[in-house]
């Protein structure tokens, strides 16, 4: 079953939306009080221990959005994985389950299309933001300037990658309704683990002052990458 939505740019989109992209993305341990702050009633974070959370930058750029529906764009994601509260973790297992599912904090991206794209349907915190991202042999660069400033920059060495099959969700609010949508994934995805081979870092714009209050580890617990094609379901209301 599909539905069709149109945005406020009078783009017409059939859920679910596929994807087309390539995806450098990193996690990092993070202070799990801070992390518990930014997030909404109804869903708690995971991390390397019971007692930590964790942060995923991702970089992505996106040559197809559907149906070609809107031109590509490039996005850079800040989210923390989580899950529903009161959901059984294991410590680890759960944050490399879950390693880009989970609450998205902030959403930059180039075009004002996309940025509708993904807060009228499902409100994803998106900006449109100057973003400068660069692909030099495995390492992909990003720096994220909004209303002059910046607001993060990243540097992610991708890891070798494999043909593989994900599934997961992400969570947003929605005129202030805490959804989840069920996202798929279909491609060639890598995975390393404990490495220096990444680094994030926030600037003076107040969403980089937000997240570089919290405190987030030099050393990535995992890095990613991903050719892929990935699918993004209608969002579901979690009821408490």
């Amino acid at each position: 079953m599909t539905d069709s939505i149109t945005v406020s740019t009078g783009h017409t989109f059939e859920l679910p939306v596929s994807l087309s992209a390539t995806i450098a993305g990193a996690v990092f341990p993070a202070d799990r009080a801070a992390v518990e702050q930014r997030l909404p009633a109804g869903i708690a974070p995971v991390g390397m221990r019971a007692d930590s959370a964790a942060m995923t930058v991702l970089v992505v750029r996106y040559d197809r959005v559907g149906e070609e529906t809107i031109p590509p764009y490039d996005e850079v994601g800040v989210l923390f994985p989580a899950v529903e509260a009161g959901t059984r973790t294991i410590p680890l297992l759960s944050l490399l389950r879950r390693a880009v599912s989970g609450y998205v904090e902030t959403l930059p991206v180039t075009t004002e299309p996309a940025r509708a794209f993904g807060v009228d349907i499902w409100g994803y915190p998106k900006l449109v933001a100057d973003i400068d991202v660069t692909d030099e042999g495995k390492t992909r660069t990003a720096t994220v300037r909004a209303d002059g400033e910046t607001l993060l920059s990243a540097a992610i060495q991708r890891p070798p990658t494999l043909p593989a099959r994900l599934s997961g969700y992400n969570f947003t609010l929605k005129d202030d309704r805490l959804l989840r949508e069920p996202t798929k994934l279909r491609g060639r995805v890598g995975a390393w683990p404990a490495t220096s081979r990444a680094s994030v870092s926030f600037g003076e714009h107040p969403i980089g002052r937000q997240l570089g209050a919290i405190d987030v580890g030099d050393r990535a617990i995992l890095r990613l990458a991903a050719d892929c094609t990935f699918t993004i379901g209608a969002g579901e209301p979690i009821i408490d």
